[in-house]
């Protein structure tokens, strides 16, 4: 059905991606903990001083911004969590079949790692998008009822 040059190319062009998967992936763990560190000061001043100024668009924008970053982490990792599991999984069981248990091993802790960070740093996205998504509510709430 398939003939052997097509599996060949696909198979190479899945394992190319394993790389750059673990690089995005560490990516990812990075923006998470910059994204907690600006949160921080979002929530200990940073958005009570945009309301202070009275600038709701100025407030809008900042929230719109921090609020895609955060919701761009929580689809992104966990995807590329999930390809860094499927990725090594193929040659694991190829290894398997031929009797290779230290490469299938080696595969599986790959494929447990990228999963477990994925989903980390997909965690962290959806927890900071929920509660900017609230901070920012409540000073925009908090900005219009002070101007009427």
């Amino acid at each position: 059905m398939f003939s052997g040059i097509s599996l060949t190319l696909m198979h190479q062009i899945t394992t190319l991606l394993l790389q750059p998967v673990i690089w995005g992936l560490l990516f990812f763990v990075a923006l998470s903990v910059y994204e907690l560190g600006i949160s921080i000061g979002e929530r200990w001043g940073g958005i009570q001083r945009l309301t202070d100024a009275r600038d709701r668009h100025a407030l809008m924008r900042a929230g719109k911004r921090r609020i895609e970053r955060a919701d761009f982490i929580t689809r992104l990792a966990p995807m590329l969590g999930l390809m860094g599991t499927l990725i090594p999984l193929g040659p694991g069981l190829a290894a398997l079949g031929e009797g290779e248990l230290r490469v299938l091993t080696t595969a599986m802790t790959v494929a447990f790692d990228t999963t477990v960070i994925g989903l980390l740093s997909g965690m962290i996205g959806f927890v900071l998008g929920r509660l900017r998504r609230r901070w920012y509510d409540n000073a925009l709430t908090a900005l219009e009822s002070s101007h009427g």
